[in-house]
């Protein structure tokens, strides 16, 4: 009897040492994307490699490859008229994947058409869905948002954008973003939260402005302001007052939201801006 004891303790012992030893199965990524001048391609393929993620990109059967001009137009005519680009079919099976991060530039301030084509052609359901894009001013939590009206039986998880004028911060911001959001093991910077919100000194004042000078999409003054340490530097979050895009003569100041870094001993520079 003791030694058959003995025995069922060792095959319990045994049963419990195997299964300690298994791996939790790694979630299948695919990075899906679509891409008009490269940056947006730049921000999937560094995902991709960082994760061993599979990518594809999504191609329009009319590619907008037009002048700044005529892209700008046809986005308004297709816009006017509900129109949705074609695409060539996504080839990757879509129900093989638990992740799935979804990649675009911001055109009028949500996804590019030919991801919303996209979107209305896919089920995500079930899935984690994590944007990402590259824009002039903003347009990551409007997108995000229009997303998940799209694909309501998806879960969207916070997403990453990135202004096509800091492209050089791309890699080690994507980093620390798959970091902090669990997608990579490692050391990631973990940010205070913003404190609230005081009236802008003149000082203040002066770096929202250097920050925003010369982007003429961009006219508005700051109100005020609250920051905190980041590493190298500070960020700020500004509240500003500017004129509705649809301006009329009735129309009044509208809030924003605009996000300031300031390296040591570099130049103010925007972030983004939440409308």
């Amino acid at each position: 009897m003791r030694f058959i004891k003995m025995m069922a303790f060792a095959l319990v012992a045994m049963i419990a040492a195997a299964s300690c030893g298994q791996k939790k199965e790694a979630p299948k990524v695919l990075v899906l994307y679509y891409s008009q001048s490269d940056n947006t391609k730049a921000v999937a393929q560094e995902i991709s490699t960082a994760l061993g993620a599979d990518l594809e990109e999504i191609v329009p059967v009319v590619p907008y490859n037009g002048t700044y001009d005529e892209t700008i137009q046809r986005c308004i005519r297709e816009r006017e008229e509900e129109i949705l680009p074609k695409i060539q079919p996504v080839q990757a099976d879509i129900s093989a994947y638990d992740v799935v991060f979804i990649g675009y530039p911001i055109w009028f301030g949500t996804c590019a058409l030919p991801m919303l084509t996209c979107l209305g052609e896919i089920d995500l359901s079930g899935k984690k869905v994590v944007p990402f894009c590259t824009f002039g001013s903003g347009g990551i939590f409007s997108s995000a948002a229009d997303i998940a009206k799209k694909q309501p039986e998806a879960e969207v998880l916070p997403g990453y954008g990135v202004r096509a004028a800091r492209m050089m911060a791309m890699p080690e911001e994507v980093d620390q973003f798959l970091k902090a959001n669990g997608f990579l093991e490692g050391d990631y910077v973990k940010l205070e939260e913003f404190p609230e919100t005081h009236a802008v000194s003149e000082e203040e004042s002066a770096i929202f402005d250097a920050a925003v000078e010369g982007y003429s999409m961009l006219s508005a003054t700051a109100s005020k302001v609250a920051s905190r340490k980041i590493p190298g530097g500070t960020e700020y979050q500004f509240i500003a007052l500017t004129a509705p895009r649809q301006a009329t003569p009735e129309s009044k100041m509208v809030e924003i939201t605009v996000y300031v870094t300031v390296k040591d001993g570099e130049a103010p520079v925007f972030t983004q801006v939440v409308r």
